[in-house]
């Protein structure tokens, strides 16, 4: 593993045994892949892995205007994986499907005519994609990963690529960039690869779900604000939906293997669910009165907030959905 820039480089087999011991606090619900287009295989030297990252994040701050790089992780040509943004904060990759999420960008152009994927960078998706699937609890399917093809590029409404899409990450990744080409040819690699995977896994029975609701919050060593903060975890952030495994003087437990604990003071109550019909229009408000702003499909998990009148509210802004249309844990 080698650091530039406040990037981490990595081989996947290096990649499995990091985030198999990474503590990550907020709940991860789906994996993001996407295609750079720019930079492109044309642009990878061989050994500028970090100088092209480092790029990438100039763009995303200077021009963009986002707080910092987009994407989590980076996967290469030659299969090396780079870090980027902070794995506790959500990514700005998807526009409206960012919360819950983590996102890959892989490095060239997988549009059809364009880069062909080399076996080493092949390799490296479908390795990195199924650890992630090991560590957060995910079913490999095309709910939990998906492809930036499939949502709108104005309101972030999934339409499985039928109007206004990006072609990312390409109309020749791994066979195509339609729904039906990521369950054909590469859901089942994924699938195959986690059964190879073995990791340990705490035996704590998780609780509940908690959403940070303090601009940060500190990971502490034990149930008071008295014990040493954990420096290997960092912070937690805004937004962030916790697992609970222990509550103790008003402190919550939220790690199944270490003594990691926050004080639920700045914390509130969360309930996941899944939506169970075919299409669930998401409103500004708790009644169809309210302007219709997005849509999800049949088996998305979102997060509720709170209810009011046989509606739930599913994001920390005004996101409504009826609650006949959904299925809770």
């Amino acid at each position: 593993m080698e650091t530039k820039y406040g990037f981490t480089m990595m081989t996947r087999e290096e990649f499995g045994n990091y985030i198999s011991k990474l503590k990550i606090a907020r709940t991860i619900l789906s994996i993001q892949q996407h295609h750079t287009y720019i930079p492109s295989y044309i642009h990878f030297k061989g050994n500028n892995h970090f100088e092209l990252q480092k790029g990438m994040k100039n763009t995303h701050v200077n021009l963009n205007g986002w707080v910092d790089i987009g994407q989590h992780i980076s996967i290469f040509p030659d299969g090396s994986i780079v870090t980027g943004r902070n794995f506790e904060t959500s990514p700005a990759c998807i526009y409206g499907n960012n919360a819950n999420a983590f996102c890959i960008e892989n490095i060239g152009n997988f549009d059809s005519g364009a880069d062909v994927m080399t076996v080493e960078q092949k390799d490296s998706i479908i390795e990195v994609t199924a650890h992630l699937c090991r560590k957060f609890s995910l079913v490999a399917d095309t709910n939990r990963i998906v492809y930036h093809h499939w949502f709108n590029l104005a309101t972030g409404v999934r339409n499985n690529g039928s109007g206004n899409n990006k072609s990312c990450p390409g109309t020749h990744f791994f066979g195509g960039n339609k729904v039906e080409d990521c369950e054909i040819y590469f859901i089942p690699l994924i699938s195959s690869r986690l059964k190879d995977l073995s990791v340990t896994i705490g035996n704590e029975k998780m609780i509940k779900y908690v959403s940070v609701t303090s601009n940060i919050l500190n990971v502490r060593s034990g149930p008071a604000s008295s014990n040493e903060i954990v420096k290997e975890r960092g912070t937690v952030v805004f937004g962030a939906v916790l697992r609970v495994y222990e509550e103790k003087d008003k402190w919550y437990k939220i790690s199944s293997s270490s003594q990691h604990w926050v004080s639920a003071a700045n914390t509130k109550d969360v309930k996941k669910s899944v939506v169970n019909s075919n299409t669930l229009n998401v409103r500004s408000g708790p009644g169809t009165n309210f302007e219709k702003i997005s849509s999800l499909t049949k088996g998305t998990e979102v997060f509720i907030y709170q209810q009011e009148d046989g509606w739930s509210q599913i994001a920390n802004d005004e996101k409504w959905v009826k609650d006949s249309y959904l299925s809770f844990s």
